[in-house]
């Protein structure tokens, strides 16, 4: 019995031992990741629609009875705009210039009988 007992402290130190060295290695490994800074929120801002102006509409030269383009200004800088001039269309002429000035020239030209609402969608 007495040799049991001297095994028993000598074993339970061997297996201390090996416990802490896995812990020291396990930090060693911990340690030495880097990662770098990030950003993480939540917000909300306020959506806020733009003031079409100065709306002036071009007739076609060669047949009046057709619009060629539209000009108009937004209220604030844009930098996609599209418009159409007819209601029941769901073909949006794409605009050019900008910020805040733009010409939407329709690539089919509407007549003037048909334009019943000058639709502006405009997005930063």
């Amino acid at each position: 019995m007495s040799q049991n007992r001297k095994r028993r402290p000598r074993s339970v130190a061997i297996i201390l031992a090996a416990a802490v060295a896995m812990a020291f290695a396990a930090y060693a490994f911990t340690a030495s990741n880097t990662v770098p800074a990030s950003s993480a929120g939540d917000g909300s801002g306020t959506i806020s629609g733009y003031t079409i102006t100065n709306v002036a509409y071009q007739l076609e030269a060669a047949n009046p009875a057709n619009i060629d383009s539209v000009t108009f200004t937004t209220s604030a800088a844009a930098g996609t705009v599209r418009a159409k001039v007819v209601s029941g269309s769901t073909t949006y002429t794409s605009c050019s210039g900008g910020p805040t000035n733009w010409t939407c020239d329709f690539s089919t030209n509407p007549t003037v009988v048909s334009a019943d609402q000058l639709r502006v969608i405009a997005v930063q």
